[in-house]
């Protein structure tokens, strides 16, 4: 089970840190990747992780603003998003990717088995 947080309203240029806790399983067995979705647009990768940690991913349109990192022994995945505009208003999603004998980070929502429920982040200009 995945339970996101952390999201809420900003004014462009803010940041947000959004958290994702896990439950039910071995954390650090997981690849792990959060996603957005806007109204009336497809879920799309934002950023990914290696299960140590030690391997990150992110999409191009995140330029270097969003930050993912985890703590396997507190079974939390982060998502820290800096220089926010309002086109990054979405729903966002974390998800673990059960596929143990890979090492890729995908950044295919389909190889994603499960899913959080998704914390709204709002940018106002």
């Amino acid at each position: 089970q995945l339970q996101a947080s952390g999201g809420g309203s900003a004014q462009a240029g803010g940041s947000l840190r959004l958290s994702c806790a896990a439950s039910g399983g071995t954390f650090s067995n997981y690849i792990m990747g959060w996603f957005r979705q806007a109204p009336g647009t497809e879920r799309e990768f934002v950023a990914g992780i290696s299960r140590s940690g030690t391997r990150t991913y992110y999409a191009d349109s995140i330029e270097g603003r969003f930050t993912i990192s985890r703590d396997n022994a507190k079974n939390l995945v982060y998502l820290q998003v800096n220089g926010l505009s309002p086109e990054d208003t979405a729903v966002y999603y974390c998800a673990a990717d059960r596929r143990f004998s890979t090492l890729a980070v995908s950044r295919a929502a389909h190889n994603y088995y499960y899913w959080g429920q998704g914390t709204q982040v709002t940018v106002s200009s």
